[in-house]
């Protein structure tokens, strides 16, 4: 008997494991790459020797003299007698007016219209706030300018034009509905007409009676039952349309 061990029996041991490994990202790699080597290598190969690759050497005409860097002292004019001054306009400034003459004074103003002019009222203002915020009286609402207008309190133009396009419009629709209610009004029938209409449906029923009477005594065939049927349906609607007529002296007629 070996003493070999197995594992308990279980039925999740024979699910398929998944492998359990961390997929690692792909590093980031700028699309701009190339072209950022390619500009560092130009730069760098442009400056390899000792400064710029292009440089015009200095001529040996204008070879380094003594003292050429030294600072040189300002140059001593005429213009003034005392020497220790020096004098820096190149032209000389213009001599200063005598009393009698009037110098000529470049400007656009008006002295005339400023001198004439009338010195304005000032605008008055109204203090609404406690920290002196101020606004123009006329345009705080506290002045009755507008009650003063002479449409003041009237009808706007516009309003009155359209009221009276909606009068309009209610009369000619109560105008439409009474057309219509005219025209779908049933109509009187005359007396003459309801004379003569009386007396055709007493010839009918006149007609109509005949043949009911020429029928024969046996009836044995369903044609002759129905056609007897047929005829005492039709007297008596005549019959009743005659009472209709004889009993009212009035009638109207539908146009529908």
């Amino acid at each position: 008997m070996s003493n070999a061990k197995y594992p308990t029996e279980s039925i999740y041991n024979l699910l398929p494991k998944k492998e359990s490994g961390a997929k690692v990202k792909p590093r980031y790699v700028s699309k701009f790459r190339p072209t950022v080597v390619q500009e560092s290598k130009l730069t760098k190969d442009a400056m390899r020797t000792m400064g710029p690759a292009k440089v015009e050497l200095p001529s040996p005409d204008k070879y380094l003299k003594k003292h050429s860097k030294e600072s040189k002292p300002l140059e001593v004019t005429g213009c003034s007698k005392d020497t220790h001054r020096t004098c820096t306009y190149t032209k000389k400034k213009p001599p200063i007016p005598s009393r009698t003459e009037n110098p000529l004074i470049h400007t656009k103003r008006d002295f005339i219209k400023t001198a004439t002019a009338k010195s304005k009222k000032p605008q008055p203002v109204c203090v609404d706030t406690n920290t002196g915020h101020k606004q123009p009286l006329e345009n705080s609402g506290l002045v009755p300018k507008y009650i003063k207008k002479e449409d003041y309190g009237k009808v706007p133009t516009y309003l009155q034009q359209r009221n009276e396009e909606k009068l309009r419009a209610e009369e000619e629709y109560n105008k439409f509905v009474q057309e219509q209610r005219e025209q779908r009004a049933p109509r009187r029938l005359p007396d003459e007409e309801r004379l003569a209409v009386l007396e055709n449906l007493k010839k009918d029923w006149d007609n109509v009676h005949r043949e009911y009477q020429s029928l024969p005594f046996i009836i044995n065939t369903m044609s002759q039952k129905a056609y007897k049927v047929q005829l005492e349906e039709e007297m008596k609607c005549r019959e009743k349309n005659i009472s209709l007529f004889e009993s009212f002296t009035t009638l109207y007629i539908s146009k529908d």
